[in-house]
């Protein structure tokens, strides 16, 4: 056994470079894994520089130098965020509200098909069927008031607010306008045996550029889309659903399947099962096969060339360690993880250079 754990050891670590890398990547984890929620306002503001980064790029392309690129595009998209803001929160809000009184009336009229069905009565009869609802009603009821509560106490807080207004502008500002001296620094304090690190990073930090202008561009495209339909269809609470339908791409596949629930929902409530209803649940169909076939393939072509299935168990897996932000950086970090396996050494590599 011990000569087996020695083989392998010499195998893949011989090469003073991928014990380098292996030292960043274990140190880049357990800084994350331990100061999180320290850091996070600078990882806002690192995905917010690099979503930046593509219209300044293209600005430098043209002639356009780089601190006027960025104080350009950083008043632009500060303008648009306040509009944004202030157009749709209210709206959303208002919606979000009436949509949790009505809760209890959508179980109620559940309820009331349930009873309908003969072959449902015999298996449950009237009484467990009203108990269990009850039961199911009682539970929304105080999910949704923790729910408020914890958006109105935890969330908006005054001192979280004022961190994230101030400082991620202020970062996201000097991440881009001081760009290569950051760079330059952090190449400084690197150790000497840094290149499979330095070919990592290369390729990470294209895909990962890549992949959170893709991201945006995919929330705004299906989104936008989803409201419009919705509008179109006359479905109660559009607005709130169909950006519900943006950020559900956030979660590959396990998304869009949790925010088909209450787009069935709704609509069976308000037009019951009928011809609209049917027409709500088609074009909710059309949107998602549409983004899955052809906004996801024109827009990750290359981030997600991964299986569906390693996607998912990267959702899961850093899901759970780093939460929303482990959720949003899966596909990059199982993109990283094969770019490491692939890139990392063997001893039968080193003697093939030798």
């Amino acid at each position: 056994m011990l000569d087996f754990i020695m083989s392998w050891y010499q195998k893949r670590f011989s090469d003073p470079d991928a014990i380098t890398l292996a030292l960043i990547l274990a140190f880049i984890f357990i800084g994350l894994v331990l100061l999180g929620d320290i850091l996070a306002p600078v990882i806002v503001a690192l995905v917010l520089a690099y979503l930046l980064e593509w219209p300044i790029s293209h600005l430098t392309k043209i002639g356009v130098r780089r601190g006027l690129a960025v104080g350009a595009v950083m008043i632009v998209f500060s303008c648009l965020c306040i509009v944004s803001f202030l157009g749709l929160t209210p709206l959303i809000w208002h919606q979000l509200v009436n949509l949790i009184g009505e809760i209890p009336n959508i179980i109620q009229q559940g309820q009331n098909y349930l009873l309908t069905i003969p072959e449902y009565q015999e298996i449950i009869n009237e009484e467990q069927t009203k108990a269990l609802i009850g039961s199911i009603n009682t539970q929304v009821v105080e999910w949704s008031k923790s729910l408020v509560s914890a958006s109105l106490n935890s969330i908006v807080t005054l001192v979280t607010l004022l961190i994230y207004l101030v400082l991620v502008p202020l970062l996201v500002f000097f991440m881009l306008a001081d760009k290569e001296t950051l760079l330059r620094q952090v190449m400084f304090i690197m150790p000497n045996k840094r290149r499979l690190a330095v070919e990592v990073w290369a390729e990470m930090n294209q895909q990962i550029g890549n992949y959170i202008q893709g991201k945006a561009f995919e929330i705004l495209i299906v989104g936008t889309i989803s409201v419009i339909a919705f509008l179109l269809l006359d479905l109660r609470y559009a607005v709130l659903l169909g950006v519900a339908v943006g950020f559900s791409v956030l979660i590959p596949y396990i998304g869009a399947a949790v925010v088909t629930v209450p787009v069935a929902v709704v609509a069976l409530f308000q037009f019951g099962v009928s011809p609209e209803f049917w027409y709500v649940m088609i074009v909710y169909g059309i949107i998602q096969a549409i983004d899955g076939n052809v906004i996801v393939p024109v827009l990750f072509s290359q981030a997600v060339n991964l299986h569906p299935v390693f996607i998912i168990i990267a959702v899961l897996f850093f899901g759970g360690i780093w939460g929303f932000w482990g959720v949003f950086f899966a596909i990059p970090l199982a993109t990283l993880v094969k770019a490491v396996v692939n890139a990392w050494p063997t001893y039968d590599d080193l003697d093939t250079t030798t």
